[in-house]
């Protein structure tokens, strides 16, 4: 099938998906696009061209009117956790691709529970997906037991091996993890890390649904099996199809904004972002009623986080 129909279908069942089971929601049921609900994601050095420290950094999330971030690494993390406590900002999740003994001693000793976010593991060698499945539970189990002490959930973060970011092989991680007593791993799901059919995606997140610790938003284009750039939110032409599943799905955790741009100020890649839930918003309420889409502020910047 060609990529234009192929799209055409997919946003054809997205509509279908939506329109069903929208029905299904309560009017007053809180709305994914809160600002108490949006966390703000890799703002940190090296992806902020000003560099702020975490007193700085606080402060420009207060004055955006978010509350919530996920902090990407550095070695100040007691200083992070301090300046966020400080200005009453909550950090929703680390960025954890191994396990990191300061990270879990901060945690504890400042009485936080963040998500531990945990992608693949390119070391992995297995020759069928049973192997493999049980070499990434075994890789995950003792990060998801010190989580559990510290009362903190550990996230599957799809990115960096392209077969853990098949979806419906964290599941199956996740099952496996359960058989031993393992119940505090879930899914966080990127948009810009996924490479799937758009057809295909009412579906798929109908199956990971029951599994999602968070979701972080992203523009995504009509070619979505290709790896897309850091773009802003209704910036290109699939991601409100994928929004308006999720939304209409009745899922209410986190959702994240990225900003991830090294030569951007980090400031004006969350306003970026902002500005296009606000499209997303009243495009979903009545298409064609949020004016011109969101402009990057130049060429998006293509990364590996």
């Amino acid at each position: 099938m060609k990529l234009h129909s192929l799209t055409a279908l997919g946003l054809l069942t997205v509509t279908l998906f939506a329109s069903t089971s929208a029905m299904l929601i309560a009017a007053d049921a809180p709305s994914i696009f809160d600002l108490k609900n949006i966390s703000a994601l890799w703002i940190a050095p090296p992806w902020d061209a000003k560099k702020r420290g975490p007193e700085e950094r606080m402060q420009m999330l207060k004055e955006l009117g978010l509350s919530k971030f996920a902090y990407n690494g550095g070695s100040a993390v007691d200083a992070e956790i301090e300046a966020a406590k400080k200005h009453g900002i909550e950090i929703a999740a680390w960025w954890y691709p191994a396990r990191n003994p300061q990270i879990v001693e901060s945690t504890k000793r400042h009485g936080i529970h963040p998500q531990f976010w945990v992608c693949g593991s390119r070391a992995i060698m297995a020759t069928n997906d049973a192997e493999r499945i049980e070499a990434e539970a075994a890789r995950i189990r003792p990060i998801a037991e010190d989580a559990a002490a510290l009362d903190c959930k550990v996230g599957l973060y799809n990115h960096r091996e392209p077969w853990f970011e098949e979806q419906d092989h964290q599941i199956a991680i996740i099952e496996r993890l359960k058989r031993d007593g393992i119940t505090n791993v879930g899914i966080v799901f990127n948009f810009h890390h996924w490479r799937g059919s758009l057809a295909e995606f009412p579906a798929l997140f109908k199956r990971m649904q029951p599994y999602l610790i968070a979701v972080n938003f992203n523009g995504m284009s009509a070619d979505t099996t290709k790896y897309p750039p850091v773009s802003y939110i209704g910036s290109d032409e699939s991601e409100l199809a994928m929004i308006r599943v999720v939304e209409a799905s009745g899922w209410h955790g986190p959702i994240g904004i990225i900003h991830e741009r090294p030569t951007v100020d980090a400031a004006e890649g969350i306003k970026g972002n902002l500005q296009g839930l606000e499209w997303v918003q009243k495009e979903l309420r009545q298409p064609g009623s949020g004016g011109p889409k969101p402009q990057e502020p130049k060429p998006a910047v293509s990364t590996n986080r």
